[in-house]
């Protein structure tokens, strides 16, 4: 018997919990699926902490899920060079300390070095997928590797099990009102139910609006801290956890913050999720219900080119005339204004049956595709 092959991640927290949510899921599923040895390295184990309870944030050191978490401090500490692991992932370009890199050159059997990089569906990295970059200033080469949406790239996180689980909880609509119960939210099975992960620049209020003047009883349910400044306004009060407001046809609910597999029932539950980031994107996806995805924002507005080339693809099976109302919708739900039209959304809401059935063809299409830890480890062995 072989011993298992140990396996470094680090994590810098930039994204809020998007960043802390996909080396969190990816380390999880490496361990607990793949049989690496997993050490996580988080310079905030306080935001990991938020979606996973039993993560204590004061501890330098820890075991949670299998994986062994290590605050990852200003100063990194100092170890022998037997303590570098076999494989060491940068977890979204994070930069290692370079005690740390020097201690993998010295090691005798070189550990792979990879760059895990954002996901995007732009074609330029179709191109970029397992390229090498030998490192001028020491004798290692990093790899590159990148998440996507096509077979030529890295694939997206999907752990054992997830569709399966997904379509026996979405068989059976009492199921999300169970598990809504659960949280201390009353539904009912003809609610229109949405959930609203988003930045703080969406235009919240006009889509809260919107809802309040629709044709069926709507439920939003927003997490606690999520474009609190607009919800506040909208419902005259604080938006605390538990608050519970109504106007209208709109139920509007504020949850606590939940830990992954619960947001992934939520997603399952709902009818139409607002996302944010990466890892709710994701998630999104594998939930198989229209979403509206809130890029993160970036200088010179080039999210938005990442944002065009996704829709580009998830749209590409769509008719032409709804390809171009969703992304009008998308566009203006990005644009950093306060306000979305009213037109636009009613438009949006027009195609929610047909945004249904392709968010499920979706998925089938991303389902026949490698997942990235099997991905990522298959490349592992190729250097090895």
């Amino acid at each position: 018997m072989t011993s298992p092959l140990r396996l470094d991640l680090f994590c810098r927290v930039i994204d809020n919990y998007g960043d802390a949510g996909v080396c969190w899921r990816l380390a999880r599923q490496l361990a607990n699926e793949r049989g690496f040895r997993v050490r996580l390295w988080i310079d905030k184990p306080a935001v990991l902490q938020k979606i996973c309870p039993d993560v204590v944030s004061e501890a330098v050191e820890q075991v949670v899920c299998g994986v062994g978490i290590r605050l990852w401090p200003s100063i990194f500490p100092a170890f022998p060079a037997s303590d570098v692991p076999d494989v060491v992932v940068e977890g979204f370009g994070a930069r290692l300390p370079e005690s740390y890199v020097r201690l993998m050159a010295a090691r005798q059997a070189r550990p792979v070095w990879i760059n895990l990089e954002y996901l995007s569906a732009e074609s330029w990295v179709d191109e970029s997928h397992l390229l090498a970059s030998p490192q001028s200033w020491i004798s290692l080469t990093k790899y590159f590797y990148f998440p996507g949406f096509t077979e030529k790239t890295g694939g997206l996180i999907r752990e054992d099990g997830l569709i399966e689980a997904r379509d026996h909880f979405q068989a059976d609509r009492q199921n999300a009102v169970r598990f809504l119960s659960s949280l201390g939210v009353e539904a009912e099975t003809e609610h229109f139910m949405v959930s609203l992960f988003c930045y703080p620049d969406a235009p919240v209020v006009s889509l809260l609006e919107s809802f309040q003047r629709s044709r069926r009883k709507v439920l939003c349910l927003i997490p606690e801290g999520v474009a609190s400044g607009a919800v506040r306004f909208f419902m005259g009060r604080d938006a605390v956890a538990g608050v519970r407001f109504s106007a209208g046809q709109l139920s509007l609910q504020i949850l606590p913050m939940m830990e992954q597999n619960a947001y992934d029932y939520l997603l399952w539950s709902c009818d139409l999720n607002f996302v944010r980031g990466e890892d709710s994107f994701v998630r999104a996806q594998w939930a198989a219900r229209p979403f509206v995805w809130h890029i993160y924002p970036q200088e010179e507005e080039v999210h938005l080119v990442k944002l065009e080339a996704f829709l580009d693809s998830y749209l590409a099976d769509f008719s032409s005339e709804n390809a171009e109302r969703v992304k009008r919708f998308w566009h203006e739900w990005n644009a950093g204004k306060k306000q979305a039209s009213l037109e636009s959304m009613e438009e949006f809401g027009k195609i929610l049956p047909q945004l249904k059935q392709h968010g499920r063809d979706w998925s089938k299409k991303m389902t026949a595709r490698p997942d990235l830890a099997s991905g990522l480890v298959r490349f592992i062995n190729t250097l090895r």
